[in-house]
């Protein structure tokens, strides 16, 4: 089984991370090689920067590293090897997954671990990611993002209504 590693930040009174599920608040994870970039496909991430991202800015929360993964070419090797389910497990609490690609079984274990999975077509920094996440919660959220909002008890209390 694929063990997962975490670096988290530590805080304190004087840097208290913000709570989770803070209203208009949500947990992006973004699948990356080097922590900089959005730049990887769901399985074969060796890392997933973890982000709280509210009206007001973002804040890095932890990453996650995993030592066996798949490769790009979409071919998983039939060793019994579950390489999905502890990405899935570790990623739990997320609202928004940001990659670069993400099979059919893994969108469907995704989903189920209630995490919206993101697709983007080509590499991007993760700070764009952020920001742009972030501006979406500040205007009109697509329909999909208001789903999100409602299910993770994040949006604010007010209904979604389409302008004419």
């Amino acid at each position: 089984m694929t063990a997962a590693r975490r670096l988290s930040l530590v805080t304190d009174e004087v840097h208290p991370q913000g709570p989770k599920g803070k209203t208009g608040s949500l947990r992006v994870a973004i699948a990356t090689r080097d922590m900089k970039s959005l730049n990887a496909h769901f399985g074969s991430a060796k890392r997933f920067a973890v982000y709280d991202v509210t009206f007001d800015g973002w804040n890095f929360v932890e990453a996650v590293a995993f030592e066996d993964v798949s490769d790009e070419s979409g071919m998983h090797r039939n060793d019994g090897d579950d390489r999905i389910t502890p990405k899935v497990e570790a990623l739990k609490g997320c609202h928004l997954l940001f990659c670069l690609a993400i099979g059919g079984p893994s969108a469907a274990k995704v989903v189920s671990a209630k995490i919206h999975p993101i697709k983007v077509p080509s590499p991007q920094s993760i700070e764009d990611v952020l920001s742009r996440t972030q501006t979406m919660l500040k205007t009109a959220p697509p329909p999909w993002l208001r789903k999100v909002l409602t299910e993770a008890g994040a949006g604010k209390k007010q209904s979604f209504e389409d302008e004419d």
